[in-house]
């Protein structure tokens, strides 16, 4: 699952050390191809309180608020409950306030939402990387986190 751009994403955060020219894929039209309207099927007026619900959830994370952030998110998922994008900026508040497990269920969500294809499955699959990556760390270091 996922395009030539996603492997090459999951190439660079799982192995480090390669270096971005020996990954062995060609991005150019296939990227292109890939880029589709994620959000042309939401009914206008929905997708734009949905859009504002998710600013004002970044905008209280970013000020450390996360209680409020994950209020706003479970509001714009409420209200559009098929859209990818709420799920990827829940996943990512709640992996600050220590949930890995409730980001990794919302993000499995958003890639499933999303058909592993477009901008929505590309945070996904990066911020899945990246919580792994994490895992492996904590087990190896003996270091937890709550």
């Amino acid at each position: 699952m996922g395009t030539l751009n996603d492997q090459a994403v999951l190439q660079a955060i799982f192995n480090p050390d390669t270096p971005f020219g020996d990954v062995g894929l060609d991005l150019g039209e296939e990227a292109e191809k890939e880029e589709v309207d994620e959000d042309g099927v939401f009914p206008q007026a929905q997708l734009e309180q949905s859009k504002a619900l998710e600013l004002q959830g970044v905008i209280a994370a970013e000020a450390g608020d996360l209680s409020t952030a994950l209020e706003r998110f479970g509001q714009a998922i409420n209200l559009l409950p098929e859209r990818a994008s709420a799920y990827n900026n829940r996943a990512q508040a709640r992996r600050l306030q220590g949930d890995v497990a409730g980001a990794l269920e919302d993000l499995e969500r958003a890639v499933t939402l999303s058909g592993g294809r477009g901008r929505a499955a590309r945070q996904g699959f990066v911020q899945r990387g990246l919580l792994a990556r994490l895992q492996v760390y904590i087990f190896v270091s003996g270091e937890l986190i709550s």
